[in-house]
C-alpha cells in the first residue's frame, strides 16, 4: 500500500473571519431555536444539537405534525436547505445580509410550508445580545472563511470519531452546539453530579452527571483564537496541575479548562496525531483523578 501524506489543515485567524463568525452564529441560533420548538428533548439536549452533513452542519430531525424538517447549513454551495418530508425543498442562499433579514426569510419559507412555530428570538450564550428581528449590526458573510470554517471540521472529524470509539460507557455523538458554537464530544462516568441549584434549567441538565468534554471553539472576543478544549465537570482536585500532551496545551484558570491553540495543531507534523494526544492526555488526566471506573467505561485491546 503506498502512504499518502495527510491533507493540510488551514489557517483560520479569528480576525480574519470574526464577522462571518459572528453572523453565522445568529444565523445558526435561528435554525436552533426552531430545534428547541419541532422537536422532543433528550437527556443534556442532545436532540438540539446540530451534526455533521456531507456538504455541511445540519438541524436533527424536526416533526411538524405528520411531516418532518430539516435544515443545512451548506457551505458547498452556500445556502441554507430547507428540505420537508412531503418532497418540498427551499433555498435561502448565505451571503452578505442582517440577521433581521435571515430571520424574516427563514420563517417566511417556513410559513408557506406550513410551518409557524414560535421560538424565543433572543440570542444565548453571547454578550450584549439583539434579538433576532431586530439585528442589523451582523450582516458578513464571507464564502471562502466559511468554506474554510467547514472544511477544519470535516479534517477534525475522524479524530474526534476515532477518539469516541475508544469509550464504551455512555458518550455523546460529535455534534455541534449553535449556542456555544463549538463541537463536542462528552464521555459520562455514569455517577450522578453534585446539583447546581442556581444554574438556569440547561445548565442543570447539561451536567446533572459526571461528565470529561472535548470539543473544539473558533475562538471569541475574550480568546481571540481557536482552540481545543477539554474540562471536567465537577473538576476534581489536582487536574490543572496534570502533565498533558501537546506541549502547547496548557490549563486556562478563567476558563477552567485545558486549551490548545489550533494554529499549534495545524503547524504539528501530524495535526491528527497531536490534537489525538491531547484528547487522550486530558480525559486520562480527569478519569484518574475522578477515580471513574476505566476498565468498565473503555475499550479494552485483546492482543492477538
Amino acid at each position: 500500500m503506498i502512504a499518502t501524506a495527510s491533507p493540510a489543515w488551514p489557517p483560520l485567524p479569528y480576525e480574519s473571519w470574526r464577522d462571518t463568525y459572528a453572523t453565522l452564529h445568529m444565523w445558526m441560533q435561528v435554525a436552533g431555536k426552531l430545534s428547541l420548538a419541532l422537536t422532543k428533548r433528550t437527556n443534556h439536549y442532545w436532540n438540539i444539537a446540530f451534526h455533521y452533513a456531507p456538504r455541511g452542519l445540519t438541524t436533527p430531525v424536526m416533526q411538524v405534525g405528520d411531516r418532518t424538517l430539516r435544515m443545512t447549513f451548506d457551505f458547498v454551495d452556500h445556502q441554507l436547505v430547507i428540505d420537508t418530508s412531503d418532497g418540498a425543498i427551499d433555498r435561502i442562499p448565505l451571503e452578505p445580509r442582517s440577521v433581521a433579514d435571515f430571520y424574516r426569510l427563514v420563517m417566511e419559507t417556513l410559513h408557506r410550508r406550513g410551518v409557524d412555530a414560535r421560538i424565543w428570538t433572543m440570542p444565548v450564550e453571547v454578550p450584549s445580545p439583539i434579538r433576532f428581528e431586530q439585528d442589523t449590526v451582523h450582516a458578513s458573510y464571507d464564502r471562502a472563511a466559511a468554506a474554510t470554517f467547514w472544511r477544519i471540521l470535516t479534517l477534525m472529524k475522524p479524530v474526534f470519531d476515532g477518539f469516541r470509539c475508544g469509550f464504551v460507557g455512555k458518550c455523546s455523538p460529535v455534534h455541534f452546539f449553535w449556542g456555544s458554537f463549538d463541537l463536542a464530544v462528552t464521555r459520562f462516568s455514569g455517577r450522578r453530579a453534585p446539583g447546581r441549584p442556581n444554574a438556569d434549567a440547561v445548565t442543570r441538565e447539561s451536567y446533572s452527571h459526571e461528565v470529561i468534554s472535548h470539543g473544539f471553539w473558533p475562538g471569541g472576543d475574550a480568546l481571540p483564537e481557536p482552540v481545543f478544549y477539554a474540562y471536567a465537570a465537577p473538576e476534581p482536585d489536582g487536574l490543572r496541575t496534570a502533565l498533558i500532551e501537546p506541549a502547547a496545551a496548557s490549563y486556562n484558570p478563567t476558563m477552567s479548562e485545558f486549551l490548545l491553540p489550533y494554529e499549534a495543531v495545524r503547524t504539528a507534523p501530524s495535526p491528527a496525531d497531536a490534537l489525538m494526544r491531547f484528547l487522550v492526555s486530558t480525559y486520562v488526566a480527569a478519569a484518574e483523578r475522578a477515580n471513574w471506573a476505566r476498565a468498565d467505561l473503555e475499550r479494552q485491546v485483546v492482543a492477538s
